[in-house]
């Protein structure tokens, strides 16, 4: 015997008809929330982001030691006095007769280069232990709902807030010690010679690169997080 079919009632219109269910859109967090729970990781993994951030402040320091110490260099020069230009020469500068600026050599580049470099290094394996300890973390945050992009935005909140406090304080503790190295070099006329525009100027630089960096150096395990499956996480050990 056949089961009975079931029949649509002519006397309902398709208007009248009972929809499929829809899908409710997701809620998305505000900026401000996603900042709070950034700044809360932070506080509670402090001393591995402590850790992170001095490869950071150290690299950032010594960029900034260079360009604070050609500022001060090229006061020395705009000033036009040959005792100065000597004493330039005697300290390790290569300065040509012509030269009116003191440009950085190529091994102070290649220096700056190389200490950067280990730098971001230094951040990516950073980083990418933290996802791996974070595994359930994730993998409860994306069973609760979060999308890719949310678990993308506070990995790159977090390394924006630890480049911004590491480049900052390098860019400070650099461009003292610059300060300071000049100072014991030359005496009391360092002061005299040094523009303050560029002395900020180049620790403003040397930080924006390294917020740069923090940022660069934390995008592969961002994205390594972001595309990790809810089960997966769930599974890890820990």
């Amino acid at each position: 015997m056949s089961e009975p079919h079931t029949m649509k009632n002519p006397n309902i219109s398709p208007q009248e008809a009972p929809k499929a269910p829809t899908v409710r859109r997701l809620v998305v967090l505000p900026f401000r929330k996603s900042l709070e729970i950034s700044f809360q990781s932070i506080r509670v993994r402090f001393l591995r982001s402590l850790i992170t951030t001095m490869s950071l402040v150290l690299a950032v320091s010594f960029l900034s030691f260079i360009n604070v110490s050609n500022d001060i260099a090229n006061g020395f020069l705009a000033a036009g006095d040959p005792g100065l230009r000597q004493a330039l020469i005697r300290s390790g500068y290569d300065l040509a007769p012509e030269d009116t600026r003191a440009d950085t050599s190529p091994k102070q580049q290649w220096l700056v280069f190389l200490s950067l470099l280990v730098c971001v290094v230094g951040i990516v394996n950073a980083q990418l232990m933290a996802v791996t300890e974070r595994f359930r973390e994730i993998g409860t945050m994306k069973c609760l709902g979060a999308l890719d992009r949310f678990v993308l935005r506070l990995f790159l909140l977090e390394a924006g807030m630890q480049g911004l406090a590491g480049a900052g304080i390098g860019a400070l503790a650099g461009g003292i010690f610059a300060i300071i190295n000049s100072l014991i070099r030359f005496g009391a006329v360092t002061l005299t010679h040094l523009s303050w525009g560029d002395f900020f100027a180049s620790a403003l630089m040397s930080t924006g690169t390294g917020c740069l960096l923090s940022l660069i150096g934390v995008l592969y395990p961002a994205m390594v997080a972001a595309r990790m499956q809810p089960v997966e996480a769930m599974r890890a050990e820990q």
